[in-house]
């Protein structure tokens, strides 16, 4: 792991925990903001990730054309994947 990974793991952690201090009635301080960063954060990196796995599987069926429905059908259970996580990251906000 590179410091530069690091470094902006621990800035998303320091972000991500004003996010767990609610009050003990579980209603919400009002406070919006690591909430709107985490939500931004995982739907940017949900959209690299996307990006990156449609250009692999594209570069793939280039590369072997016998093999396009089988790594269409993969692409598009691990596009799935990738989205539940922003999914996931918005009704946990």
């Amino acid at each position: 792991m590179t410091i530069r990974t690091f470094v902006i793991l621990a800035a998303l952690m320091l972000i991500a925990v004003p996010t767990f201090a609610q009050t003990p009635g579980g209603t919400s301080t009002g406070f919006v903001l690591p909430t709107a960063f985490a939500m931004a954060i995982a739907s940017g990196l949900c959209g690299l990730a996307q990006g990156k796995a449609v250009s692999a599987s594209v570069e793939g069926i280039a590369r072997n054309p016998g093999a396009g429905g089988a790594i269409r059908v993969l692409l598009i259970l691990g596009l799935a994947f990738i989205e539940s996580l922003a999914l996931f990251t918005f009704v946990k906000a």
